[in-house]
């Protein structure tokens, strides 16, 4: 299916919505939300989460889709189009520019998951170790993690350079209903375990005592990185849109799928680490690579089959949580390079993979062999991470809300948000209210907070 620019689009509304709730899902989803509901209380934390997921996110993500699927183009050249030889274009290249860093990294870590996928296979989480001990030793080795990560990083460029369609479409409507498969599958084995209920009333009983400030904007930046908002992911994939497709229905659908697999990890997690004395729901972000592992290890020792199915699918969970957002990442990336270089697919794709595998080298040894080697305090894969997450994609999602509530034709984003007039859209005014005050000024809170922490 093409458009009239012979732009190629998504062929379905359900490709749509799975390429970009594929966007959306990801490591954030089945890794960082537990930890922060965990670190922060637990049921209150995911109540005001749906808030921030309703206030901020949604009104983004509206943004973003609207802006892609508009110019139909790259990110930077969306900018360009829209605001011809104004400054707006910094935010498309900072949105190419982040999805490139992220990438680079991300990678590494998806790597991780391959791997503990691989050892969960092979049943060594059914034996007596230090785990911590074990990751460490993991991710400080010079070769190993590298060579999970490039067959990561392979799995992902095989995804990419198939195109739209053949490619992030098809596999899309693959991954994600295998991913929301094994996340039920999961959540009833879990429901088995000892520890269900405490787990259960951890998650499902608010506790308003321990709300802060501090749990507040936590909430609003899960809510604002979960949904994978100023990375330039989701303004490609809408440039992939149909002229027929509906935005903010789509960008409800893809944040409450996102929303869904977030909450159900916290049903798989929570009963697995109450079912273990001494093992405390706040263990932060060593809790899926060394406090699971040894969950799966007491909990399973005396039952082996179910220690290799319980494990061996948590870790295919993460691993295609983590195919799915890399797949956006690297398309984000990719589509800029095929449209502003004039390159072919595949070899825009090749030049992708290999330069971030190349940062995603120096990434990987600072955990290692480079650990000694810092910037201001922090590793070459700290500093990426604090650069892309802390500093670049608070502010951008700052000018996305800008651009959107301010520079642009109300009558323009009025138009685009309902096809012309042809579906209704009777919150527009509160929208439109939302990303001119509310969202910069959360957001510019998230920043504060993030520079500060």
């Amino acid at each position: 299916m093409r458009e009239k620019n012979n732009r190629v689009n998504f062929t379905s509304k359900l490709g749509v919505v799975l390429a970009a709730a594929g966007s959306a899902v990801g490591l954030g989803n089945v890794w960082r939300f537990p930890t922060e509901v965990g670190n922060n209380g637990g049921a209150a934390f995911i109540l005001i989460y749906l808030l921030c997921v309703l206030a901020v996110g949604v009104p983004v993500m509206i943004s973003e889709f609207l802006i892609g699927r508009h110019t139909h183009a790259n990110t930077i050249t969306a900018f360009s189009k829209l605001a011809p030889g104004k400054w707006w274009r910094i935010e498309g290249v900072a949105g190419v520019f982040v999805a490139f860093l992220i990438l680079s990294y991300y990678t590494i870590i998806s790597g991780w998951t391959l791997y503990y996928l691989v050892q969960s296979l092979k049943g060594s989480f059914l034996e007596n170790k230090d785990y911590s001990a074990c990751f460490s030793s993991f991710v400080s080795d010079p070769y190993v993690p590298l060579l999970y990560a490039i067959f990561f990083m392979l799995m992902t460029h095989l995804v990419i350079a198939r195109g739209v369609q053949s490619g992030i479409e098809r596999f899309s409507k693959i991954m994600m209903p295998m991913l929301l498969l094994i996340i039920v599958i999961l959540v009833v084995c879990s429901f088995g375990m000892p520890g269900a209920g405490t787990g259960l009333r951890f998650l499902l009983k608010p506790d308003f005592s321990k709300v802060t400030a501090s749990v507040v904007l936590s909430a609003m930046g899960q809510a604002f990185f979960s949904l994978s908002l100023a990375m330039g992911c989701l303004c490609t994939y809408a440039s992939y849109f149909t002229s027929d497709t509906k935005l903010v229905k789509t960008a409800f659908s893809v944040c409450t799928i996102d929303t869904f697999v977030a909450i159900l990890s916290g049903f798989i997690i929570f009963p697995a680490v109450f079912s273990v004395p001494n093992v405390n729901p706040d263990e932060g972000p060593g809790l899926v690579f060394v406090t699971l592992p040894h969950v799966f290890n007491i909990a399973f020792h005396s039952v082996p089959i179910l220690g290799y199915l319980f494990s061996g699918l948590f870790y295919l969970l993460l691993l295609l949580a983590a195919l799915t957002s890399a797949m956006s990442l690297h398309e984000s990336v990719t589509a800029y390079v095929i449209e502003s270089w004039g390159v072919p697919r595949n070899r825009a794709a090749f030049l992708v993979s290999v330069s971030c595998m190349a940062l995603g080298v120096l990434c990987c040894l600072s955990f290692g062999v480079l650990s000694d080697f810092t910037v201001c305090g922090l590793t070459i894969f700290g500093l990426f991470d604090f650069c892309a997450s802390k500093i670049i994609m608070p502010v951008g999602g700052l000018i996305i809300c800008l651009f959107t509530g301010w520079y642009l034709d109300r009558k323009m984003v009025y138009n685009e948000l309902t096809n012309e007039g042809t579906v209704t859209f009777r919150l527009f005014r509160v929208y439109l209210f939302l990303v001119r005050y509310v969202v910069p000024f959360a957001i510019a809170l998230i920043f504060i907070n993030e520079l500060l922490g």
